[in-house]
């Protein structure tokens, strides 16, 4: 379970990107988060990843509160979460195989692992037979898929999208979204934020908008409506 209890950002001199959000999302969920454009949304993203501490208020993860995470405990504490961004952030001149298998090399498992790892991964997504190609030999919706397979090849609890299908035509996103809710039927959270009207429509999951950095509406089962 993540609580979200009373947080607020402010980035100087006095910009309020978030003021008193609270939320609660339980394990096994999976979210819309919406809204315009500085309503909050990535800031949000980058303090549940802790990337950046709020001003004001706690992220409970679990038991823990994330907030009062040393700097050294960061770095772990991320391995429990994927995250997939519109720019997706392949290495160019690593295959496939080679972008997915990185992810766990840096973390120094085995290599024995990796072998079996990754293959179980490129099966969940689909690309199979992709594995030795470059990400420029790659469709956008390939390349896509290999940000969400390197996304969860830590077995994470907590999948965050932040506008995934923003570069992808009506067909991969369609695709991208039904590999989502694969993920999450497996028991993985899913938190998506994007701009997709017909997304998130068709979802039929809850639905969170922000709005002036604060939550404006939370349905359990919502529509695009701001």
């Amino acid at each position: 379970m993540i609580i979200i209890e009373d947080i607020t950002k402010i980035y100087p001199p006095k910009i309020i990107a978030l003021d008193d959000v609270n939320m609660k999302i339980e394990s096994g969920e999976f979210i819309s988060l919406v809204g315009p454009s500085g309503a909050g949304k990535s800031t949000l993203i980058r303090l549940v990843i802790a990337q950046e501490k709020p001003t004001k208020g706690r992220i409970m993860i679990g038991e823990k509160d994330i907030t009062r995470l040393g700097a050294r405990h960061v770095p772990y504490y991320r391995r429990k979460i994927g995250v997939i961004w519109q720019d997706f952030k392949l290495l160019e001149n690593k295959t496939v195989f080679e972008n997915i298998a990185y992810a766990l090399e840096v973390v120094e498992r085995p290599q024995r692992e990796i072998d079996i790892r990754v293959p179980q991964i490129l099966k969940l997504v689909g690309l199979e037979g992709k594995e030795d190609r470059f990400p420029h030999e790659l469709s956008g919706g390939e390349i896509q898929r290999t940000a969400i397979a390197r996304a969860l090849v830590h077995d994470p609890h907590l999948l965050i999208a932040d506008e995934p299908t923003g570069n992808l035509d009506p067909v991969n996103t369609d695709e991208i979204i039904k590999l989502l809710l694969k993920i999450n039927k497996l028991g993985t959270t899913v938190i998506l934020a994007t701009h997709n009207r017909d997304v998130v429509d068709r979802l039929k999951k809850r639905v969170v908008v922000l709005e002036g950095g604060r939550v404006v509406s939370d349905k359990k089962v919502g529509k695009y409506e701001i």
